[in-house]
């Protein structure tokens, strides 16, 4: 079977009912993000669910179309062709979805800003531990801090190679991901993407150094009475040594 755009089908039906399971989809709006063959289609529509598909692959799209042609006729899913990480979004309350790799970062980040109730998503696995690494340690990133910021995140289960056709040469994991409010507050969720990925595109330098190194992200003369009011605590830390509340505090300062 051919990988269309990077995306690895999950033909283990075991599998594709484990993930269809981890959330109650009964009667909801749910967002499934490149179905693919359908698999994961069929078993959200047989648990009820009233899905919207986005594919980026017109052939794709044409097969769904077909297949499901009832289902559609019915009003219980409707098939849109598209590229998620930019294309108009309906209302959805769920999203359940196995992620193209080369996507995920930019798709998890628009849903998280978006919102829904809950999200089941697929990653590959490395990148799964990556959104969940403890800010403060050399594993957590920009996307650890991101994600943590404005949801809790669980990892689920791991899926190995053999679940996919054709086989993806890594694992994956699956994670559920549940929106909350920052636990400390955020003024400004641009500025405060905009400093963790500025430092976090200098983390092997101080905080100090690299506030003053991002020209091309903070307006450098904000970023000035930043190094000039933060403790020095901070300001000689470097980003993964950082907590929540830490660039909290650097990005609600004005």
């Amino acid at each position: 079977m051919k990988a269309y755009h990077d995306q690895h089908f999950l033909v283990d039906p075991h599998a594709v009912n484990r993930i269809a399971d981890l959330a109650e989809v009964k009667d909801r709006h749910v967002l499934e993000v490149g179905p693919g063959n359908g698999a994961l289609t069929r078993a959200l529509l047989d648990r009820g669910a009233i899905v919207h598909a986005v594919e980026l692959d017109h052939a794709l799209c044409e097969d769904l179309n077909d297949r499901f042609a009832s289902e559609i006729a019915a009003g219980r899913l409707t098939v849109q062709q598209g590229d998620a990480t930019r294309c108009d979004l309906p209302a959805f309350e769920m999203v359940v979805s196995n992620l193209p790799y080369s996507v995920s970062s930019k798709i998890t980040f628009r849903l998280l800003d978006i919102g829904f109730l809950e999200a089941v998503l697929m990653f590959q696995s490395e990148f799964a531990d990556r959104m969940v690494a403890p800010a403060g340690t050399k594993a957590c990133g920009r996307l650890s801090i991101m994600v943590q910021t404005y949801a809790a995140v669980q990892k689920c289960f791991e899926l190995p190679p053999h679940c996919f056709a054709p086989k993806p040469q890594v694992h994956s994991t699956v994670v559920k991901i549940f929106p909350r409010p920052p636990i400390f507050p955020v003024n400004d969720r641009k500025l405060y993407a905009k400093v963790v990925l500025a430092l976090f595109s200098h983390r092997r330098k101080t905080v100090k150094n690299g506030l003053r190194g991002s020209s091309g992200v903070l307006n450098p003369e904000w970023a000035q009475r930043v190094i000039d009011a933060l403790p020095a605590e901070i300001l000689q830390s470097r980003p993964e040594e950082l907590y929540l509340e830490d660039f909290a505090t650097i990005a609600n300062m004005a």
